[in-house]
């Protein structure tokens, strides 16, 4: 059975993650240039990976329980 505290701690993480990733999309849209929008896409996929790792975390501890 898993632990309701860790699942608990991996939604945590996981609502963490997704408002960092609508901060970074805010960002986006108020920068201009090349530059800043690769950084903050390079950012928002690094952000989106963690998520999707956590999530896949989440889903095998749900069914193991």
């Amino acid at each position: 059975m898993a632990d309701q505290a860790t699942l608990d701690e991996i939604d945590a993480r996981i609502a963490i993650l997704r408002d960092n990733i609508n901060q970074l999309i805010e960002q986006a849209a108020a920068l201009s240039g090349a530059a800043n929008e690769s950084l903050v896409a390079d950012r928002i996929a690094e952000q989106d990976e963690k998520l999707e790792a956590l999530l896949k975390e989440r889903d095998a501890l749900a069914k193991a329980s």
